[in-house]
């Protein structure tokens, strides 16, 4: 049977998988694989299933994948997939198990029952069952792809198709706003200078002390300077101190948490203590991290991932290599320093009010400042060379640990800095939102335009994942709107209608009347002779017609009249509107809707729009001239041989 899980770690057990780590395994050999990602070791032990054939198979394609891509924290799926798939195994082939490999074809059914288990133990939608099986898959195809090794063909084929279960859904977080944005640097400002404070004082207070057995082992400047010269340990802080009911108030004030002094666990309180005032600790270093990627623009994994040999140190700057495992990408960034701000002390403004001094956001600055405070544990943990984001921790066996930096460790993650800062942040405590809060200013410099804004990756990226934030929805939205309203008053100040004169007749408009509405002298004579007569309208100048070349008489008259800004409708051209409005009546029975509001969709609007502020007797009036013979309408052939086509 599967061996129970350990929630926790012995420090034995911590010491074999170091050193199951330092001595890998060879594959297809018995022991434990161990990858080691920030923070955490995993290890897949292959005795722990009955199917550890298969268990071993899994894993040392998982380590020589992990070790292949330098991928951190993305190794846990594949750790947790071997594990669930494994169990799994075990479970369904009962004793079976003990002979299943990746050689054997009747594990298909398995794999692909397994598969589509995945999505039980998980809420609708959640993305886990999916990178599970991902992970799966890519370790079958990576044996497969070996010279040397063998998967069964079905599984090949099984493994190389589409994956069964869907993707899940995945909500993207939104960016902090700009005052949270602002209230979390100014805390991360506050934060950097009280943790290099602390320290400066711890070491000093150290200074004054000497090796406890020639002072006392309840002073806390010779517990400092003890631990400072490496002349005790927490061991010995451990077994030779008093009982803490002997301790002085001073030490007791010192030890105590929140003003609650707890025996039982005061000797290791106290030495975490002592600890926090000689080395940075896990929640110092997250202002470090803010202050980093406000000033840079760039991801949290990008500006803890470059060693003290990877800073170069400019005249007026600073240049980082800067690494992204994911994308694959190594950048060589600088990053130069502002004119320094005439403003030196708090004053006010025109408005009367305070402006105050923040610190400037200079990436050198914030470099420098992270080198001194992390220097001596650096010094500590020579083997970590790649990040100058290092911490000092006392775990609960008080081993001291000197090494890399992990932001999620309990009690001390990103979400517990903010509310020991006394920052509010609505939503997600995650730190990409405040990567997204970086990209949106950019974004709002660059005037949207997402090749500035999308500097440091694709645009595709930032369309499908920067841009989805409320503040760059807000903005595109008003900007779709300013050019809707542009176009739209653009598109009521354009005349594509004729122009109407309603009152009167022919004979009683006269040149003033028409050159008043906008007419030449020369086109109302012109229309006053009758010269310019098109049946349903007049114009003033058929050779301009924008319906046909510059220069050539109009070939659409008069059947577009109704839609042309060059048409004057006068009131004697009530005849012809009514004949040609009888005319449209025909042929809105016999076109389909859409053809005809596509044919005589606008003249139809524009037709009624002129009939409407005809009065009733100037209609009735039209009507007698229509029955008398009087008023004819003249129109080409094809306005009778419109056919729904």
């Amino acid at each position: 049977m599967p061996k129970p899980r350990k929630k926790g770690r012995s420090k034995q057990e911590r010491e074999r998988l170091r050193a199951a780590l330092e001595n890998p395994v060879p594959p297809g050999g018995v022991g434990t694989r161990v990858v080691d990602v920030p923070g955490n070791l995993l290890a897949v032990d292959p005795s722990d299933y009955r199917c550890s054939l298969l268990a071993t198979q899994l894993a040392d394609e998982w380590v020589e994948y992990v070790a292949a891509t330098g991928i951190t924290t993305y190794a846990q799926p594949y750790h947790q997939g071997i594990d669930r798939l494994c169990q799994y195994v075990d479970d369904v082939l009962g004793p079976e198990a003990e002979k299943a490999t990746l050689v054997d074809p009747g594990l298909f059914d398995t794999l692909v029952g397994w598969e589509l288990s995945l999505p039980e133990d998980y809420a609708d939608g959640s993305t886990r069952p999916y990178a599970m099986a991902s992970s799966i898959r890519v370790l079958i195809v990576r044996r497969d792809d070996h010279p040397s090794r063998s998967v069964a063909p079905a599984l090949v084929r099984l493994v190389r198709g589409p994956i069964l279960i869907g993707s899940g859904q995945s909500n993207e977080r939104d960016e902090f706003t700009r005052q949270e944005k602002r209230s979390m640097v100014r805390a991360a400002w506050q934060s950097a200078h009280a943790t290099a404070r602390r320290l400066d004082e711890g070491w000093a207070l150290a200074g004054q002390g000497r090796h406890p057995d020639r002072g006392s082992w309840t002073s806390i400047p010779d517990l400092l300077w003890g631990l400072a010269h490496d002349a005790i340990t927490p061991d010995d802080i451990r077994l030779r101190m008093p009982s803490p009911g002997q301790w002085p108030s001073d030490l007791r004030a010192f030890t105590s948490d929140e003003g609650r002094f707890v025996p039982q666990v005061a000797r290791i309180q106290l030495t975490r203590r002592l600890y926090r005032r000689l080395y940075p600790v896990t929640r110092d270093l997250h202002a470090f991290r803010v202050l980093l990627m406000d000033a840079t623009g760039h991801t949290s994994e990008e500006v803890t991932s470059f060693g003290e040999s990877e800073v170069e140190f400019l005249p007026k700057g600073v240049r980082l290599t800067l690494r992204k495992n994911r994308a694959g990408l190594l950048r060589h960034r600088a990053f130069r320093d502002r004119p320094a701000p005439e403003l030196t002390a708090p004053e006010e403004d025109d408005q009367g009010r305070l402006v105050v001094n923040w610190p400037r956001r200079e990436t050198s600055s914030v470099v420098r400042q992270l080198l001194d405070v992390t220097a001596r544990v650096r010094a500590k943990a020579p083997d970590v060379t790649d990040t100058l984001f290092v911490r000092a921790a006392v775990r609960n066996d008080s081993t001291v640990f000197f090494g890399r930096w992990s932001p999620n460790i309990r009690d001390a993650t990103f979400g517990d800095w903010l509310d020991a800062m006394g920052v509010e942040v609505k939503g997600d405590t995650n730190i990409g939102r405040l990567r997204k809060s970086v990209k949106v200013e950019k974004a709002i410099i660059s005037e949207g335009r997402v090749s500035d804004a999308a500097d440091d990756h694709t645009e595709e990226t930032f369309a499908g994942h920067y841009a989805q934030g409320t503040t760059l929805r807000i903005l595109s939205g008003r900007t779709i709107s300013s050019a809707q309203q542009h176009w739209f008053g653009q598109a009521l100040a354009r005349v594509d209608g004729p122009t109407v004169v309603a009152t009167g007749t022919t004979t009683d408009i006269g040149h003033d009347q028409l050159e008043a509405a906008g007419m030449s002298a020369e086109e109302a004579d012109a229309v006053l002779a009758g010269q310019l007569d098109m049946g349903v309208s007049h114009c003033r100048n058929p050779y301009e017609s924008p319906f046909s070349r510059p220069g050539e008489l109009c070939a659409v008259a008069p059947l577009r009249c109704l839609e042309c800004r060059n048409a004057w409708i006068l009131p004697a051209n009530l005849p012809q509107l009514l004949l040609l409005q009888d005319h449209l009546q025909r042929l809105r029975v016999r076109l389909s809707p859409h053809v005809f509001t596509r044919l005589w969709g606008q003249s139809w609007v524009n037709l009624g729009a002129v009939l409407e502020d005809r009065t009733a007797e100037e209609i009735t009036q039209a009507r007698k001239h229509i029955e008398a013979g009087e008023a004819v309408l003249d129109l080409p052939l094809a306005a009778s041989t419109e056919f729904d086509a």
